[in-house]
This record gives C-alpha cells, sequence and structure tokens, in this order.
C-alpha cells in the first residue's frame, strides 16, 4: 500500500500513458507536464494555440520539444479532441488547460462522445496529513454539490476504486458531520445511519463505512475513545465523506493551503482519469496530480 504521494510520484511505468491536455497554452501546465515527463510518468499530447503554446513555452524556459501539439484555437473543440482522442485510444487521461472546468466536464460527460462510465463524476483528493502512516483520502470536495444519498453512494465506490489502486483493499469510510450521533434535525447524520446500513448489507463493497462522526473521530481513535464511540473503526478513516461541497471544499483548502499538506487530486467516473488543476494549486500539488491520474491510468492499461 502507497503510504505517501511520493511513492506515487516515483513510480516509474513500463509503458507510460498519455495524457491529452485541452488548451494547453498555460504556463502553470506546462511546466507541471513538463515535471511530470521528466520523471517518466507519463507523455503529454498538447491541444490548444501552437502559436501560443510555443511563445509561453519559449517565454518560461519550458522545454516542449518531445511533446506532440495539436494546433487547436477554439477551447470547446481542444476538449472535444481531447476526449476523441482518448475514446480512439490515443491517450489514457485527459487534463484541463487554459479552458473553464464547466466547459471541460461538459465533452466528458456527454451522452454521445463523452467518457462517462459510471451513474456519477466526483472529485477525490489525497492528502499525506503529518503523522498518518497513510494518504488519507476526501471526497467530493469539488463536483458535486449537495449529493443525496443515491449521489453519496456513487461517490464512494469511486473513492474506494481508487484507494484499492493505491493499495488499500478494504478502506474505511467515515461520514463526516458536525455530530456522532442520529439527529433527524440533521440530514446528513440519517444519510450516514443508511450508508452504514448498506455497507452492512452489501450494497456497498470493498470498504467499512462508519459514521456520522466528527472530524477528530474520523481521524483520531483516542477522540472516538475519549467520546465513547463503541465502533472500532471510528477514528481510523481512510476516506473521509463530506456532507456537502461547502464542508469539503473548506476541508481540502484548510489542509492544502492552511496546512501547506502534500495534496492530489483527480476526477474519476469517467473512462479515464481527468485532471482539473487549478492555478491557485502549489506546483507539488499539480505534480502529485498528474502522477496520481498517471497511476490510475496505468491500472486500467494493463
Amino acid at each position: 500500500m502507497y503510504a505517501s504521494l511520493n511513492d506515487i510520484t516515483n513510480e516509474r511505468y513500463s509503458k507510460q500513458p498519455v495524457v491529452a491536455v485541452a488548451a494547453a497554452q498555460d504556463a502553470y501546465v506546462l511546466s507541471a507536464l513538463r515535471q511530470a515527463v521528466d520523471k517518466e510518468l507519463c507523455h503529454a499530447l498538447l491541444i490548444g494555440s501552437k502559436s501560443e503554446i510555443q511563445a509561453i513555452a519559449g517565454q518560461n524556459d519550458i522545454d516542449i520539444s518531445d511533446m506532440e501539439i495539436i494546433d487547436c484555437d477554439d477551447s470547446t473543440q481542444c476538449c472535444k479532441t481531447a476526449v476523441r482522442l482518448v475514446r480512439e485510444k490515443h491517450a489514457q487521461a485527459v487534463m484541463k488547460g487554459l479552458v473553464s472546468t464547466a466547459t471541460m466536464l461538459r465533452e466528458v460527460v456527454n451522452s454521445e462522445h463523452g467518457l462517462r462510465e459510471s451513474e456519477l463524476l466526483s472529485y477525490v483528493a489525497a492528502f499525506e496529513l503529518p503523522g498518518f502512516d497513510r494518504i488519507v483520502y476526501l471526497t467530493d470536495p469539488a463536483v458535486n454539490m449537495y449529493p443525496d444519498l443515491v449521489a453519496k453512494k456513487h461517490i464512494i465506490r469511486n473513492a474506494v476504486k481508487v484507494a484499492r489502486v493505491l493499495g488499500n483493499e478494504q478502506p474505511v469510510v467515515a461520514c463526516l458531520c458536525a455530530i456522532e450521533s442520529i439527529n433527524p434535525k440533521m440530514p446528513c447524520t440519517m444519510e450516514a445511519a443508511e450508508l452504514v446500513k448498506s455497507n452492512r448489507e452489501g450494497e456497498l463493497q470493498n470498504c467499512v463505512v462508519t459514521g456520522p462522526l466528527a472530524l477528530d473521530n474520523c481521524l483520531f481513535r483516542e477522540a472516538a475513545i475519549h467520546k465513547g464511540i463503541l465502533d472500532p473503526n471510528a477514528g481510523r478513516a481512510d476516506i473521509i465523506l463530506a456532507p456537502q461541497i461547502e464542508t469539503g471544499n473548506a476541508l481540502y483548502k484548510s489542509f492544502a493551503f492552511v496546512a501547506k499538506v502534500a495534496c492530489a487530486g483527480v476526477i474519476v467516473g469517467a473512462s479515464v482519469p481527468v485532471i482539473l488543476t487549478s492555478r491557485a494549486d502549489r506546483e507539488e500539488t499539480k505534480l502529485n496530480s498528474i502522477a496520481l491520474a498517471m497511476r490510475l491510468a496505468y491500472e486500467r492499461m494493463n
């Protein structure tokens, strides 16, 4: 089982996945790709304005001589091309460049020519929290705003698939809430109880679901014991399920920006991993995200 994100970025693949980058005329994206290619994590296929890509690379001293460029001036068409290249087996992952997330995802989930595989796409973030001997995952801090019970089941399944690829065969999923008891006035606690039930009945497989739990009882065993929580999996979360986007997004940014914890993120639920890095993300996060996506892509190739 991978214990750190550094283990993922140090992987070497016998056959490197190709990532198709939509609207690649962005210095931050090109820099991250350069690092990933140098580490032999992937090959990069750049889609976008060829003149702009070359100019930006030159201005920022980024060598792109070993990256193929497909000239395209329209951002929507760039996304369509990236998706098409995946469907034609020329690429094993897609990455957003200088284009809106909505435009990118619209092509990924397009019913006629998209890449949708499961019923729902979700974002999985991976964190290397200080003092922990494992990678801790957070979902969904970015895509699904107010998931209902059915959506949360899909979100859990997506995250479990990521954890299993990284060697955690039976991850503990903790349903994050503000309290540890079931309260009809707090719907997320009711949904947590239903998710635990679904897990025990075999609907949610390859994981152990626990909750409702507050954050301290998700991650720290001693906090769970101190509060008299009897579930032996309380305090041992591998995956934290956020109740809605505000909580997930705030927790993500608390870890990534306030605590500056090493992290990575990828959208799953499509036939290939989708990389959506932000300009606000640190350079390390961009590289880690590409590395995580390539690990997932390589798994599907074999």
